[in-house]
C-alpha cells in the first residue's frame, strides 16, 4: 500500500482574451523522462486559505499581481494522487478562473523546485488542447475549460 502524503494547493485557470490557457511545462524530478503541463498554482502553507495561496502562487509564478477579489471562488475543486520527487501525495486542490486581456510571464519568482522542474510555459488553446498528444493536469482540464468559458 502506497503512504500518501496529504497537501492542499491552490491553483489558476490564467486565460487571456484569445480564450488560451497558461500552462507551465514540467518534469519530475524523480522520473525525468515524465513530462506534463499544468496550470500556475501550488500548494498551501498551513492556514493559507485556498484563494490567498492561488493569489500568492500567481504572483510568484507568472509575476501577475492581483487582489484575491478578481479570483472569486473556486471553479473547480478536485483531489489527485501522483508521485513528484519520490514522494507521493494526495493533493486536495480548488482551481480559481482569472481573465486578462494578455499578460507576459514573468518567472524570476520561481523558487528553487520550480526552477528545476519548470521547463516551460505558453498559452494553450482549447482546440490545441483537444489535439496534443502531450500529457496536462487536471485530465479534465478542457472540460472544466469549456465550462468556465461558456464554450460547451
Amino acid at each position: 500500500m502506497t503512504e500518501f502524503q496529504p497537501r492542499r494547493a491552490a491553483r489558476v485557470l490564467l486565460v487571456d482574451d484569445a480564450d488560451r490557457v497558461l500552462l507551465f511545462h514540467g518534469v519530475d524530478p524523480g522520473r525525468p523522462d515524465h513530462r506534463y503541463w499544468f496550470t500556475p498554482g501550488g500548494g498551501l502553507s498551513a492556514g493559507e486559505s485556498a484563494v490567498g495561496g492561488a493569489v500568492r502562487e500567481l504572483a510568484e509564478e507568472t509575476g501577475l499581481v492581483r487582489p484575491s477579489a478578481d479570483l472569486g471562488e473556486p471553479v473547480y475543486q478536485e483531489t489527485t494522487e501522483f508521485p513528484f520527487d519520490g514522494v507521493w501525495y494526495r493533493q486536495e486542490q480548488e482551481f480559481f478562473l482569472l481573465r486578462v486581456p494578455s499578460w507576459s510571464v514573468d518567472t524570476t519568482g520561481f523558487d528553487q523546485i520550480e526552477k528545476d522542474s519548470i521547463i516551460a510555459h505558453r498559452w494553450w488553446s482549447i482546440p490545441e488542447l483537444e489535439r496534443t498528444k502531450e500529457r496536462y493536469y487536471p485530465d479534465e482540464l478542457t472540460t472544466v475549460l469549456r465550462r468556465v468559458l461558456g464554450k460547451d
